[in-house]
């Protein structure tokens, strides 16, 4: 994930912070196109990307960071959703997995999110989906955009099928569901681009985006999950 990042980044720079906490997400700062941007995004090779307690709080923090100085935030998205436990659930994995979705909900900052690969469940809501109120939704076409894995998903629709049935019935899941097209359709994803113009398009949306205003509601205070 950091070789993606960095060829998005100027001159392949990329600042981490708290780098050695929670490494099944990366929070970073770096230019593009000469502008400070914040990055979010899953690290695969740790925990396989799955959001833990730990991950959550991290990327809350980082978002609450860039919205207070007005730095917007780009997202990379690599997950196969939360990961599951009993010991995560009974420490309340649900209540601090809503941190981070209550951070990028309350964000007026401007906001674009570059599925990768994998964007499953839960997780796909709280790394700043569309329906979360990005600015602009980005996929690759290697982009799986769904509730779970053909896996899971065959197992608990066709339970009584054989091996057999089970292993077609995921290719035909996977061929049919599986790809950023279908979610464009749905309006998840407002456009699928190929990975070598992924800094033209986030730089080109960024120069639109910078003049952002948001005008909130009036309210007292906002009401954060803890």
């Amino acid at each position: 994930m950091r070789e993606i990042i960095a060829q998005a980044a100027d001159d392949n720079i990329l600042t981490e912070i708290r780098k050695d906490w929670a490494t099944n997400i990366l929070t970073a700062l770096c230019t593009i196109n000469g502008n400070t941007v914040g990055i979010v995004a899953n690290q695969p090779q740790s925990l396989a990307g799955t959001l833990d307690i730990s991950a959550s709080q991290k990327g809350a923090r980082f978002v609450n960071f860039c919205d207070a100085f007005n730095i917007p935030i780009i997202t990379f998205v690599d997950t196969p959703g939360f990961q599951p436990g009993k010991d995560l659930e009974w420490r309340g994995m649900i209540r601090h997995g809503a941190q981070l979705a209550f951070a990028y909900a309350n964000a007026t900052i401007p906001r674009i999110c570059v599925t990768i690969r994998k964007s499953y469940g839960g997780a796909y809501i709280v790394m700043d989906s569309k329906h979360m109120g990005n600015d602009l939704a980005l996929a690759w076409p290697s982009a799986e955009i769904a509730v779970m894995g053909a896996k899971g998903a065959i197992e608990i629709l066709h339970r009584n099928a054989t091996q057999s049935e089970r292993e077609e019935l995921e290719s035909e899941y996977e061929h049919r569901l599986l790809n950023p097209y279908t979610a464009a359709e749905r309006g998840s994803v407002d456009m699928v681009i190929h990975p070598e113009t992924t800094r033209r398009e986030v730089s080109a949306a960024l120069d639109f985006l910078l003049s952002k205003r948001e005008k909130l509601q009036k309210r007292l205070h906002s009401n954060t999950p803890l």
